[in-house]
């Protein structure tokens, strides 16, 4: 019998006491021991006033230890949930057990990828659903994009509206491979839009690498885990030139130095941007093996035509740049960013305008 309560029903907080008729004859401290019996009374020390006193103690310790048990299933599911908010990797990082452990200033530095991705011409898209659609349809795209980046051994940091910053703690890699899979899940989910009527997708996200500091900050009756570090802020400028390019993933060079062999993806050279504040420049590509096939066929085409005419513009040859450019579109029409340059070029030309080799500014 208390073996089927203890290792069947899995009832560990019950009270078991042992009565014998004969003491002795059986060894019942080796009983007691081997099936978790909690107290043990002979035959003839158990009269009517023991007994009663007995069982109430015994209910007492059985209500104590159901209530510790309640507390502590409680405490678990608060744990599970507060995982939710704060991701268990920045507690790891932390060497923090659980988030009750978080003290305020915690902080440890390390490098990482970090990740910004963006849904492209969110305003309008979200002025024509109810506040009930918004939420649904940014939870819908969240559930698609989520599990690819833990999936590459990165976490979310936070939610940004319909935006999103990850970290990879591990490899530069493991957040272009993420990168790249978010782009072909996206296409995934915009088949489904298209059946459900509706519009589909796009989705901008920018990359770089960078030593950063994660920590706590707020005060004694509000805390929240943050990262504060320039190289954040460089990656959310990356990703905003992917609207400015037209392109889907935009790595910058810190990123791609990071990966043991670059070649392996579908880039090409975009541009140098000299960063706010800062004296050097960043020079940034474009990943596209996250594009259409019809599109990576004709952007590994055209890539020798696309890099001279980088490189006429960068030696302010702006003709001979726009002449290069224009025998990119004219195999792909729908290359953005060489449309981009050809404008730049008329602009440049027009203007008498020079272009200092640093680039445009983010």
């Amino acid at each position: 019998v208390v073996k089927y309560i203890r290792d069947i029903l899995g009832n560990q907080i019950v009270r078991i006491i042992l009565r014998t008729g004969q003491p002795g004859q059986v060894p019942e401290d080796v009983v007691i021991v081997s099936y978790d019996i909690n107290d043990y009374k002979t035959k003839t020390e158990l009269t009517n006033k023991k007994l009663f006193t007995t069982v109430v103690t015994a209910l007492r310790s059985f209500r104590t230890l159901n209530q510790i048990e309640s507390s502590k299933s409680e405490l678990e599911k608060i744990a599970a949930a507060s995982a939710r908010f704060v991701p268990r990797e920045f507690l790891k990082f932390l060497k923090r057990e659980s988030i009750v452990d978080a003290r305020l200033g915690d902080s440890v530095q390390a490098e990482m990828t970090i990740m910004f991705a963006d849904i492209r011409s969110f305003t309008s898209l979200s002025e024509s659903m109810s506040p009930r659609d918004n939420f649904d349809f940014i939870n819908s795209y969240l559930s698609r994009v989520g599990p690819v980046i833990r999936q590459y051994k990165g976490f979310i940091d936070k939610y940004i509206g319909d935006g999103i910053m990850a970290l990879f703690p591990n490899c530069a890699e493991d957040a272009v491979q993420a990168a790249i899979e978010m782009q072909q899940q996206v296409k995934i989910y915009n088949k489904h839009r298209q059946n459900s009527g509706y519009q589909p997708i796009s989705i901008g996200i920018g990359l770089h690498t960078g030593t950063l500091m994660l920590g706590t900050i707020g005060e004694a009756e509000r805390m929240e885990s943050t990262v504060i570090s320039d190289a954040v802020n460089l990656a959310s400028r990356v990703e905003g030139l992917t609207k400015l390019y037209g392109v889907g993933i935009v790595a910058s060079v810190q990123t791609l130095c990071r990966i043991d062999d670059p070649q392996q993806y579908k880039c090409r050279f975009l541009d140098r941007v000299q960063v706010k504040g800062k004296q050097t420049p960043v020079a940034v590509f474009e990943i596209y093996d996250g594009d259409s096939d019809i599109m990576i066929e004709l952007k590994t085409q055209t890539q020798t035509y696309f890099e001279q005419g980088i490189f006429f513009h960068y030696q302010q040859q702006f003709a001979q740049a726009k002449q290069m450019f224009l025998r990119v579109l004219q195999v792909n029409k729908q290359d953005k960013a060489a449309i981009f340059y050809v404008e730049r070029c008329d602009t440049l030309m027009k203007n008498g305008v020079i272009l200092t080799v640093e680039g445009i500014e983010i």
